[in-house]
């Protein structure tokens, strides 16, 4: 008998192992900013599948078995045509336009799950991770049992199937961004928290700041924290992140501010959670990082029913 909680814990324990053992890179993030999954389709493929930005969904699919051509008729930063030939895991963090055609008489076997990162494209996982990760199946360690459990749950109607895969998925993606943080240059990462999550000790010290944004964070407590110089730190990371650690360190606070002002939290109390001195100076930093007050940007958010595409005025996390 399969048992979820086991598979969920030791996906984790293997998440704090991949790097320094006492550094977890991950959980902080996720449970601040959630990765939501929503099974989407099982079973054989016959023709063309199209999957629209617009619906506004990141997409994970994967391939079981059978020959599949994958299509980007808008992304320029894609390749044109994928054919993928066996076993394979596709990521879209983000909402992009793709299409699924395979030789009608063989027919590829899918599994597919729609993805919400929680804050949309404001989200720091989503803006950091590549717009397409393509991974065989083979070469992602311990990720056969919780496949295994998936395809066994989608495959079969029976009480609470449809929310038991969702969870799976989850699972099957906070292995996917294990994967990630240990093998980003062969995902094409970027440079961002993504690559610097990968040094391990760059990791020590984002860990740090993600879990504490509201204490006092100089360059010298963070080159601490790392086991670096001020020097060496700040050049590593601005080479490694994109970005100096004072700039990063303002977006994961207003990236933090976002996601509590969505959830309802008076930015009163935000104010010293984050760090500011008061809501004045939060009302501020958030105006000169986002480009409107977070008044204005809570009025949008409530007209648009998502979060609004500022993230293009800001520096990049």
């Amino acid at each position: 008998m399969y048992d979820l909680d086991h598979i969920i814990h030791k996906t984790y324990q293997s998440v704090q192992m991949s790097a320094d053992p006492s550094v977890d890179r991950l959980s902080g993030i996720l449970e601040r900013f959630r990765v939501r999954a929503e099974l989407h389709h099982t079973g054989r493929l016959c023709g063309v599948e199209h999957f629209d930005a617009c619906d506004g969904h990141g997409y994970l699919h994967v391939l079981r078995h059978g020959d599949l051509q994958v299509s980007h008729p808008h992304a320029q930063e894609l390749p044109r045509t994928l054919h993928l030939h066996e076993p394979t895991l596709l990521l879209y963090p983000r909402p992009l336009t793709h299409r699924f055609e395979d030789p009608p008489a063989e027919g590829a076997d899918l599994t597919c799950a729609r993805l919400d990162f929680d804050g949309g494209a404001c989200n720091p996982l989503a803006r950091a991770l590549p717009s397409l990760v393509v991974l065989p199946l083979a070469r992602v360690s311990g990720l056969e049992l919780a496949l295994e459990l998936l395809f066994a749950e989608a495959d079969q109607a029976r009480c609470g199937q449809r929310l038991l895969a969702d969870r799976i998925f989850e699972v099957v993606v906070i292995q996917l961004l294990r994967w990630l943080l240990d093998h980003p240059h062969e995902a094409g990462v970027r440079p961002g928290f993504i690559a610097g999550l990968s040094d391990p000790r760059l990791a020590r010290a984002l860990v740090a700041i993600h879990d504490a944004p509201g204490q006092t964070w100089s360059l010298q407590r963070m080159a601490e924290c790392a086991g670096m110089s001020r020097t060496a730190f700040a050049n590593a990371f601005r080479e490694t992140v994109g970005q100096t650690p004072a700039d990063y360190l303002a977006d994961w606070r207003m990236a933090l501010a976002r996601s509590r002002l969505r959830q309802g939290r008076p930015i009163k109390l935000l104010a010293d959670e984050l760090g500011y001195a008061n809501p004045s100076a939060l009302s501020r930093a958030f105006a000169a990082r986002v480009g409107v007050s977070p008044r204005d940007w809570l009025a949008t958010v409530a007209v648009a029913g998502s979060a609004p595409p500022f993230a293009g005025r800001e520096r990049n996390a």
